[in-house]
């Protein structure tokens, strides 16, 4: 974790959590159109938030054969103009909605294992240990944690449980699925962070998963450039 980028959970969000950045591009047109359009009429920032949950849940698949790799793709806005995403861009996505309406929000990374990986998902990966993003956002004097990974459908198609959301508590993806068969257990939980450190996390990746990135580099799997980037790992 880069410490400039470094978010204190048990303080008041800084004002770091709502600027706009290059990836967290929460000035854009079409975030800031888009989280009015699904904040709507909500009178709390805690009815936005969860607005915006499932928007970004549901609306923006889950795709993990899709690969969000360079900087350009790493925007919040480049996110919502392609639909799909897993969960580090989808997290993304949601921080900045949620600042373009107000809400201090930052991104937040985890180590999962996810018990229900299937071999094409593990192959070349070395491990069967993940890189995961989910949101935090400052709600009636808190700080919240929220998953929006996974899409409705794609819960119903593999027996997956829906993370269903408040806006009060936090919700992390299910240790069980709905088999009861064992899902999501996090590891290590990393904090979060107000901006996007591109080469940490490239290097992050590289360093963790050397075959897959380099079967990823060589333009097998989803959408690749011809540098290295980031894959998709829960």
């Amino acid at each position: 974790m880069e410490q400039q980028f470094f978010v204190d959970l048990d303080q008041p969000p800084s004002l770091s959590c709502l600027t706009p950045t290059y990836c967290f591009d929460s000035d854009t047109p079409a975030v800031v159109d888009y989280a009015q359009a699904v904040a709507g009429d909500a009178a709390t920032p805690t009815e936005k938030a969860v607005r915006l949950y499932y928007a970004v849940r549901d609306r923006i698949r889950y795709d993990p054969a899709f690969c969000n790799l360079s900087r350009e793709q790493f925007r919040a806005s480049a996110v919502l103009a392609e639909g799909r995403g897993y969960c580090i861009p989808k997290a993304l996505l949601l921080a900045s909605l949620a600042r373009a309406q107000g809400i201090p929000a930052a991104l937040g990374l985890a180590d999962v294992r996810n018990h229900l990986s299937t071999p094409e998902m593990l192959e070349g990966m070395d491990t069967d240990r993940f890189f995961h993003g989910y949101t935090v956002m400052y709600l009636e004097g808190r700080w919240v944690k929220v998953s929006p990974a996974f899409n409705l459908s794609m819960c119903q198609r593999f027996h997956v449980l829906p993370l269903e959301w408040d806006g009060k508590q936090d919700a992390l993806l299910h240790p069980y699925d709905a088999l009861d068969r064992r899902h999501m257990e996090y590891l290590i939980d990393h904090g979060a962070i107000w901006d996007l450190p591109y080469e940490r996390v490239m290097a992050t990746l590289w360093g963790r998963f050397p075959g897959y990135m380099a079967r990823l580099a060589q333009g097998e799997g989803g959408r690749f450039a011809t540098k290295p980037g980031i894959a998709s790992y829960g």
